[in-house]
Parts: structure tokens; sequence; C-alpha cells
């Protein structure tokens, strides 16, 4: 009787745990944009969005305000490619030494692989007084998705750092 109890005691763990296994590969193998946009936007409600076409039509227009552009990935990612003119400043790290002579107004734009780093780096730059900071909703890996320009150094590249595994799904594969 002992002996019964002791087994299926085991039996269901080992049921448990595969269910469980099941269902952490399940969302894994789920991840979608329109999931992590809206996580992003849940964890960073202070943190104003701007989508990748909005920054192409910004970065593109004759007439339009100069915007300075933040990639806060790590620096091994940002030698992959980044976004023309882009300065890499990696989100655990003081922004403040780079941006010494830059206005409280000015226009700042910052990403990463997806948003999550650089909603950080942009909470960072609210805090110390910019106005004007914007997160690149779905960063350097919807930007290359939809096939806007990348660049390593000055030389045009199809490229982007995939960061994990696990983010990298969001990146079209010919990217990687």
């Amino acid at each position: 009787m002992k002996n019964k109890r002791f087994f299926v005691l085991i039996v269901m763990f080992a049921i448990t745990g595969i269910v469980a296994m099941s269902g952490c590969s399940r969302n894994q193998e789920t991840l979608t944009w329109t999931e992590v946009i809206s996580d992003i936007r849940d964890k960073y409600p202070d943190v104003n969005q701007i989508r990748t076409d909005e920054l192409y039509s910004w970065l593109t227009a004759p007439d339009s305000e100069p915007a300075i552009i933040i990639d806060a990935r790590a620096k091994e990612e940002f030698y992959v490619s980044n976004i023309t003119g882009a300065m890499n400043i990696p989100y655990d790290k003081d922004p403040l030494k780079h941006l010494t002579d830059i206005k409280p107004d000015r226009p700042i734009v910052v990403y990463c692989s997806v948003g999550y780093r650089s909603s950080i780096l942009a909470r960072k730059l609210q805090d110390a007084g910019f106005t004007r900071v914007y997160n690149l909703e779905g960063s350097i890996f919807k930007w290359a998705n939809e096939g806007r320009p990348l660049v390593q150094s000055q030389t045009t590249v199809h490229k982007v750092h995939p960061y994990n595994a696990h983010w990298g799904k969001l990146l079209e594969k010919k990217y990687h």
C-alpha cells in the first residue's frame, strides 16, 4: 500500500513537470510582436513610444528636426549593425556622460533589440530631465523585419545580432 502511494505520487510529479515544461516551450514558440509591445507598454507606461514607420518618416523628411538616436544594446550587438547615425550607450551605463551638451528638449529616440532595454534607458533619460524621449517600438528587430536601412560602420548591411535564441525568434531568419 505504501509503495503504491509512493508510485502514484511520483507519477503525479512527473506529469506535472511534463505539463509545466510543455507550457513553457509553447509560450516561447508563440512569442508575438503584439504580446511584446503590449508588455513593454504595460511595464513602462511613462515612456513615450514611436513606431518604426514614424521614425523612418521623421529621419527621411528633409525639413524634420534632427533627433539623437541611441542604441541601448551591448557593444557587440551594436557592431553587427545599427540604425544610421545611432550612438551606442548601453542601457546599463550612465547616459549623461555621453549627452553633456544636449538641450533637455532635444528629441531622443532609443532602441535595443525589441524594446525592453531601450525603455529602461528612455526612463533614465526622462528622470534626468530630458523631455522629448521616445522608445522605438519593436526596436531594431522590427526595423530590420520591415526592410529599413541598417549599417555597420557606414556600410549598408542586412544582418542584426539576434540577442539570444528566445528573443531572436522575433527577428526574421534572413537577418540573423
